[in-house]
């Protein structure tokens, strides 16, 4: 049955668990404000850990790492009366579970944006220039010196990189991009207004796949859901042109782990820039092998700022439910 807090607040001091270690200004903010326990050695919660802190709290505050399915919501206490998810993304809670128990789910957009953008910059800019393999060559010892043919790479000047998904992030991107000269293109649910396309010079693509064939650089800033699961896969790599370059900064579900490393095998792309991956925190041999795949441990959003800055969000969100106030960032119910 639905709790009955929603929107209300609530009588008391909330009590708050966090599954993950914040900044140290958050945890003692949230200490301040509310019955908070924290999770102090900072290790992911297990299913049986997330369904107890679910039957114990009034607000759960979980990140990506944790899978907020409907079965921990159909087990979580009558007390459960909001998940305040600390980051962007929220596909890692079933919205419509938490909406049937009458639970309100918050995140915290916007902070992560230029962050985000900032590290799919350096490995737009990486992976055309070989950047990994040239730090590889330092270490190992193996470079002899200049050479007018030495690990030559590829100009970003006139050359075209394809978006898939111009919310926040890929708008952010494309501002770059653009001021190292490529041409921008992009696919998105929906067409950008007229004077967004022209101030980042955006051509848009209705499909997805002619916007592939047309880049020499196609970057994923889209959301994982059922229909996006496994997007990049054998089909899409065949469309791209020989010796371009994917870049992954969204979510790891999106490529087709096994056609991406048979790209890359064959030759077909040149390389690719990784932060995330389909099961985390293990990376494939291959990839990690492979000498221009750039592969990175999910920090596109870790900085200390963004991070200070999304659990400034949580600590809000919190506060305008528990004065039973509508809170700034909870997901709608259009998105479920």
């Amino acid at each position: 049955m639905a709790n009955n807090t929603t929107q209300r607040g609530i009588e008391g001091t909330p009590r708050v668990i966090v599954t993950r270690h914040l900044m140290p200004s958050v945890e003692a903010r949230m200490a301040e404000l509310y019955d908070t326990r924290l999770n102090t050695e900072d290790t992911p919660f297990s299913q049986e850990q997330l369904i107890a802190a679910a039957q114990d709290c009034d607000v759960l505050v979980p990140t990506v790492t944790d899978r907020i399915d409907a079965g921990v919501i159909a087990q979580a206490g009558d007390r459960l009366g909001m998940i305040a998810s600390f980051g962007a993304g929220t596909d890692h809670i079933d919205l419509r579970a938490a909406k049937d128990r009458g639970i309100i789910v918050t995140n915290t957009p916007g902070v992560f944006t230029d962050d985000t953008a900032d590290l799919a910059m350096s490995m737009i800019i990486g992976v055309p220039r070989r950047i990994r393999e040239g730090v590889s060559l330092i270490r190992r010892g193996g470079w002899t010196g200049w050479a007018p043919s030495g690990l030559l790479g590829r100009q970003l000047g006139g050359k075209t990189l394809g978006i898939i998904g111009m919310g926040r992030i890929g708008q952010a991107v494309a501002h770059r991009a653009r001021a190292f000269g490529l041409k921008i293109a992009y696919h998105n649910r929906h067409r950008l207004p007229l004077a967004v396309e022209t101030m980042l010079g955006g051509e848009y693509f209705e499909h997805e796949d002619e916007l592939i064939a047309a880049s020499d650089i196609v970057t994923l800033h889209c959301p994982a859901t059922e229909k996006t699961l496994g997007f990049y896969n054998e089909g899409r790599f065949a469309l791209m042109k020989d010796g371009a370059c994917l870049i992954n900064t969204a979510r790891g579900d999106l490529v087709d782990q096994e056609a991406l490393i048979a790209a890359l095998g064959s030759g077909k792309l040149a390389g690719a820039g990784l932060d995330v991956y389909p099961d985390e925190p293990k990376v494939d041999e291959r990839l990690l092998k492979h000498p221009n795949v750039m592969t990175l441990p999910h920090i596109g959003s870790a900085t200390a700022e963004g991070r200070e800055a999304s659990g400034e969000k949580v600590i809000a969100n919190i506060r305008f439910w528990a004065d039973g106030h509508r809170p700034p960032d909870q997901v709608l119910d259009a998105f479920v």
